[in-house]
């Protein structure tokens, strides 16, 4: 499956961005999916997931509250809708396909090019 992410941008804290990955291929349906985030200088970080039904999500401690991961298997796509975004939001955001099980642990085999979100203070 190729994955493709888009929707980032900048904005102002306090402020709301959607996300959204776009799979090819049909077995979209059958992979638990998630978005990781990769700040300058630091490693990438798990953000959230969603299992392959929709049915079961996992959220970072950092984001719950404001980020709701979802997804439409019928237009092959997965969203991020990030809230109340902070400075500290900022990042190179993927979204990656795989088997997901809960919030620590997951296995991603298939990643997407970033999207850059920039959060201004």
């Amino acid at each position: 499956v190729q994955l493709q992410a888009s929707g980032g941008g900048l904005v102002q804290a306090g402020g709301s961005l959607r996300l959204s990955c776009a799979a090819s291929g049909r077995t979209f349906s059958a992979y638990g999916m998630g978005w990781f985030r990769q700040a300058p200088g630091k490693e990438r970080e798990f953000v959230a997931t969603i299992s392959s039904s929709g049915g079961a999500t996992y959220y970072a401690d950092s984001v719950k509250g404001r980020f709701t991961i979802s997804r439409d298997n019928a237009k092959n796509t997965v969203y991020l809708q990030m809230n109340s975004l902070k400075p500290e939001d900022t990042a190179v955001y993927y979204c990656a396909a795989g088997w997901v099980a809960n919030a620590e642990n997951y296995d991603m085999r298939h990643w997407g090019k970033g999207t850059q979100v920039t959060v201004s203070s």
